[in-house]
């Protein structure tokens, strides 16, 4: 029997229209989403333009600020600054990556937390970590919402993240142990893989390797998460994780395309428009 797919477009459009409702209930305040771009990466300029769709669909102000590659350090802080003093702005996100020259701590560290809709702020990583009141970051935090949907209750599993970054691997875990999970890391220097990942009842992968998990590394009725985001062969998006084969043994699976990725812009969006409800009270 093949594994549920965890429909990721379905379940982001399901909330951007819940968020349609929470902006309507603002009245007179526009939430507004100040999107930072430096240099000419293609990727990211994709990105950035998929964010303004989805901003300009809601009815969320965006606002864009295009700077070139040889931007200063200072310079740039100077932006975020005046951002963080505007009124009309209640997100400020700075596209990674950045020119090798600038400090990605220090730009993390220059957006006010309250603005940080990222989830990057050591602040704001500071209250994940105690339970406070904090924006979480985009992706673990769409993966926490996917869950819920598919009703899947974390407390009292066994949850393996294979991934260690601070963008995902490292709140993953703290997510899923905030609701009652046992969380187990492993990363590029865990040895035997399949060992930790076959024990998992939620595994979620995010390291970027194509077809890494196989039907050999999870166990039958496993919840897949895959967070990958690789070409194959043939050039098109595939994810860590060997969908065909893992789905003949999951109880519930997100394809790549179309599982985790259309999640993280809604969250962006989610924390923007939480951001000036904050604002609001």
């Amino acid at each position: 029997m093949s594994a549920e797919m965890i429909d990721g477009k379905k379940i982001a459009q399901e909330m951007r229209e819940q968020l349609k409702d929470r902006i309507a209930q603002l009245q007179d305040l526009t939430p507004g989403l100040a999107v930072i771009l430096t240099g000419d990466n293609q990727a990211s300029k994709t990105y950035v333009s998929m964010k303004q769709k989805a901003c300009e669909a809601l009815g969320i102000y965006s606002k864009l600020i295009e700077l070139p590659d040889t931007v200063t350090q200072s310079e740039l802080l100077k932006v975020i600054h005046e951002l963080n003093d505007d009124a009309k702005i209640h997100g400020i996100l700075v596209q990674l990556p950045l020119p090798d020259h600038i400090s990605e701590t220090s730009v993390i560290e220059a957006i006010h937390p309250s603005k940080d809709v990222d989830g990057f702020h050591p602040i704001n990583v500071g209250r994940l970590q105690t339970g406070g009141e904090a924006f979480y970051p985009c992706t673990p935090n769409g993966i926490m919402k996917m869950l819920e949907y598919q009703n899947v209750d974390p407390a009292g599993k066994h949850a393996v993240i294979v991934g260690r970054s601070n963008i995902v691997g490292k709140p993953m875990g703290q997510l899923l142990l905030k609701r009652g999970a046992t969380v187990t890391y492993c990363h590029s220097k865990t040895a035997d893989l399949a060992i930790h990942t076959k024990q998992a009842d939620i595994l979620v992968s995010a390291v970027g390797v194509k077809d890494l998990i196989t039907a050999d590394h999870i166990k039958k009725g496993a919840v897949v998460i895959d967070v990958g985001m690789n070409r194959n062969d043939e050039g098109k998006l595939c994810g860590d994780v060997d969908y065909e084969e893992c789905s003949m043994k999951a109880s519930a699976i997100t394809p790549v395309p179309g599982g985790v990725g259309p999640m993280t812009i809604t969250m962006l969006l989610f924390n923007t428009v939480e951001s000036a409800e904050r604002f609001s009270r």
